[in-house]
């Protein structure tokens, strides 16, 4: 940084200029106080808000410039009565040449003014906020329709009206060398150990990169390192969830122009949970809970023990339902492990297909393909009905994961048991489930286990995990009991 001295506004202004390779929205304003003073005023004029600009800057240095002008004051008493008069109320003072540039990219009015050396940075910028709609990605029937959006002070606002707590911590770090993007940790200084929020800040402050775009990014610098399709963080764009789990003592990471906020640490079975689960009742609630299991498990294993039983082990089968399959399969000139994969390829292409089409063709595309195409390669006789019938039911039931980036997790490990399960039967698939065990309870997520608190056993913390008691018994934050394991 270059500290400013004995600044003179003219000079300072075209190196400002010079900075920022003469942009054609640069402005630059002058204001002549007398023959010698002058004051310029220099904005970008993408970023700030011209109304206020020409109603709380403009206006006012045109009438101060009058008035010298007719009181003929020397100089150096003009620009004193200019700071203390100036109706704008700076937002910073900057007394280096890299601070004003900042200023400019950050949609600040930069004034400088003769004969002092500081430089007022006048908060103009444009607000353009997307309104607060209703999440896309988390609907619930229940609950407040409100969404985080990607102005990070909206977002900040819509939690501190939930959170009404002195101890409602809010650190504002900055990361990336380009794009210099705020990042705002939050969490309750008496309910988050911390050890885990020192880890979330170290993590966040070692990032070294040129941009930060979206809340992914800060992901993929601070999760735990492990080669894992599991998720250590979990990501929110509802302000209630993210309030609930700050609450619970976890830390809540946001990131400007990213409407999704990521909470950790986290657990496996805090995927199960959805937002609706704490709009119900408790048993309610459980056996909507047990729902996401069940679907979990048929998501998973149905494609992998249907081709595992199909291949090498017939005889588990009724004898009835094994000649109508044998019967079914007769014409099908393909072994049943790369039947599955083709349909479930094929069914991958199509949600793919219909997520990245426009909205209404994305739906009808995604309908009609998956009917179209099995009911024509049910006749075509390259799969079987009952191969359309499993992958039908692992697609529908892969859909009831209510996080996003745990359903991409079931699908990783569906393909994995479908491979043990064609090369080496039920056992395979066994050896799979078993070093899916050992490595889920291998991860910790900011120091916390992975699978607690199944492994390593915490009771007390069962009353919110695959059960969720009523409220009256659920009165100690999981994550604060959660402390003694570590």
């Amino acid at each position: 940084m270059s500290e400013l001295h004995d600044i003179d506004p003219k000079e300072l202004a075209e190196r400002l200029a010079e900075k920022l390779h003469h942009p054609p929205d640069l402005v630059n304003r002058t204001f002549a106080l007398t023959k010698e003073a002058q004051v310029h005023c220099l904005f970008i004029q993408t970023l700030v808000d011209m109304g206020k600009v020409e109603d709380y800057v403009f206006q006012f240095l045109d009438e101060d410039q009058e008035n010298a002008k007719a009181e003929g004051e020397d100089a150096e008493k003009l620009v004193s009565n200019l700071l203390k008069k100036i109706p704008l109320v700076p937002s910073a003072i900057a007394t280096d040449f890299d601070t004003c540039v900042q200023g400019l990219l950050n949609g600040q009015c930069v004034l400088l003014l003769p004969h002092t050396k500081e430089v007022l940075l006048l908060d103009a910028a444009m607000a353009v906020n997307r309104a607060i709609t209703e999440p896309k990605t988390e609907t619930t029937v229940h609950g407040p329709r409100e969404g985080l959006t990607e102005d990070l002070n909206l977002n900040l606002s819509m939690l501190r009206k939930r959170i009404k707590d002195p101890n409602f911590c809010v650190e504002m770090l900055e990361v990336g060398s380009v794009t210099k993007t705020k990042i705002s940790l939050l969490y309750l200084h008496h309910m988050a150990p911390q050890e885990v929020v020192e880890c979330f800040r170290t993590r966040i402050k070692s990032i070294e990169t040129t941009a930060i775009l979206d809340s992914t990014y800060v992901e993929e610098w601070i999760q735990d390192k492990t080669f894992s399709p599991f998720p250590t963080l979990l990501e929110t764009e509802r302000p209630d969830v993210a309030t609930s789990h700050i609450l619970e003592g976890r830390v809540v990471v946001l990131v400007d122009g990213s409407p999704f906020a990521l909470v950790g640490p986290i657990t496996f079975f805090q995927f199960f949970t959805a937002p609706e689960d704490y709009y119900q009742r408790a048993d309610i609630a459980t056996i909507l809970r047990w729902l996401r299991v069940f679907s979990f498990m048929l998501a998973v294993f149905v494609p992998s023990v249907y081709i595992a039983i199909i291949s090498y082990h017939q005889e588990l089968l009724p004898n009835p339902l094994l000649i109508n399959i044998a019967a079914q399969r007769e014409v099908i000139p393909f072994p049943a492990f790369v039947e599955a994969l083709i349909m479930l390829i094929t069914f991958e292409v199509l949600r793919e297909a219909g997520l990245r089409m426009p909205r209404i063709a994305g739906q009808a595309i995604s309908i009609v393909g998956a009917l179209v195409l099995g009911e024509a390669a049910v006749q075509a006789g390259l799969v079987s009905a009952a191969m359309v019938i499993v992958v039908s039911i692992t697609a529908i039931a892969n859909f009831v994961s209510p996080s996003y980036s745990f359903g991409i997790a079931q699908r990783l490990l569906l393909f994995t048991y479908m491979g043990l399960g064609g090369v080496m039967g039920l056992f395979g698939i066994l050896c799979g489930v078993l070093f899916t065990i050992v490595h889920l309870t291998s991860i910790k997520s900011f120091g916390v286990p992975y699978m607690a608190p199944l492994a390593p056993t915490v009771l007390s913390d069962w009353k919110d995990t695959l059960v969720r008691a009523p409220r009256p018994l659920m009165k100690k934050p999981p994550l604060m009991n959660r402390k003694k394991i570590k």
